[in-house]
């Protein structure tokens, strides 16, 4: 939360509009993809510039351009007045702690929402911003880095799988959305594994370590439904409001969308809930676990209480004591004592508290 705050605060004081990019730098360069495409011609090209992208608005086609990387905003700023993008969508661009939102302007439609990614091998979840405009037959993605997301709709586009050669710029968008979301399934994937495994080591064996674990499991939690909650709203703007630039048919296909949302936030709401109760099976394996300790601890001390008290009396040596001139007085009074621990040990043992 620290840290967040520390990226909010490099924009205060600072006018509405002011271009800052907020967040951390993810690749070396600001690089620009474009894709321009239809039912039978592909073209595909990295563009050196946002000054090359004039034609975009002369062709006919769908064209996807992405940009992976925020930290140069000059090429931001470049691309957005050669789209007619204005400043404080812009601004929310480069703020890569936005909350996900959708606003829809005269000539373009803006979404805001953020991925996660899921790293197998650190097995950390982390979340990023992407930033998509939707003008015309245009669509715009703005990434924070280069991390591959998007490779699966580029195959599918380059192999012309599915339908989305043969739709426009707003079938694109609902791809690009569900792809999105369905990275949210393995980020609950991830932290379900990790539950299941976590909850038998506190069952079987608690440490502190294991608590550790707990308690990064639930940052991932609130990561998750901070990231996935939002997107509700989004669907659902799109769904409710009536926008130009989406077409009846491909409404549908963002009703399925909204489903997978709804079906997300339920089971982050499930693993918040378990994660919750872990913390009550922790705390209770350790309370039985000290209480088993305590159990033994009180039987030896109270088995050693007769004991203590018969050496105590044996042990004041008074001069007229009739037991001191025993000749197996020693002997007898150990096995008085043995006696008396073995018979509380067996009566213990009968009531089943060893």
């Amino acid at each position: 939360m620290l840290q967040l705050l520390k990226k909010i605060t490099q924009k205060a004081g600072l006018p509405p509009g002011d271009l800052v990019h907020v967040g951390d730098r993810k690749v070396e360069r600001v690089s620009i993809i474009r894709i321009e495409y239809d039912g039978d011609i592909l073209k595909e090209e990295i563009i050196a510039g946002p000054e090359l992208m004039e034609s975009v608005f002369e062709s006919s086609r769908v064209n996807w351009i992405i940009v992976n990387g925020l930290h140069e905003v000059d090429i931001i700023e470049r691309i957005g007045r050669h789209f007619g993008i204005h400043n404080l969508v812009l601004e929310d661009i480069l703020n890569t702690v936005q909350r996900p939102k959708m606003d829809v302007f005269e000539e373009y439609a803006f979404i805001v929402m953020s991925t996660l990614l899921h790293g197998r091998q650190q097995g950390e979840i982390r979340s990023e911003q992407v930033s998509i405009i939707l003008h015309g037959n245009t669509v715009i993605t703005f990434l924070e880095g280069e991390d591959g997301i998007f490779d699966g709709i580029r195959e599918r586009i380059r192999n012309g799988k599915g339908r989305i050669r043969g739709e426009g710029a707003d079938y694109l968008v609902y791809v690009i959305l569900d792809t999105i979301v369905d990275h949210y399934f393995f980020g609950l994937e991830a932290v379900s594994e990790k539950i299941e495994t976590l909850e038998e080591e506190l069952i079987t064996d608690p440490s502190p370590g294991a608590v550790k674990e707990l308690n990064r499991l639930k940052r991932d939690a609130i990561l998750l439904r901070k990231s996935a909650w939002p997107l509700r709203d989004v669907l659902n703007s799109i769904l409710r409001d009536k926008i130009i630039f989406i077409g009846d048919g491909v409404i549908p296909y963002f009703r399925d969308v909204s489903d997978h949302i709804i079906q997300i936030i339920d089971i982050i709401a499930t693993i918040q809930d378990m994660l919750s109760g872990m913390l009550d099976i922790y705390l209770s394996s350790v309370s039985n676990r000290m209480n088993e300790v305590m159990k033994v601890l009180t039987i030896i001390a109270t088995i050693f209480i007769p004991l203590t008290f018969i050496a105590g009396i044996y042990g004041m040596n008074f001069k007229y004591m009739p037991e001191l001139e025993w000749h197996s007085g020693y002997f007898l009074v150990l096995a008085v004592m043995g006696f008396v621990g073995g018979i509380m040990f067996v009566y213990f043992r009968r009531k089943r508290w060893l």
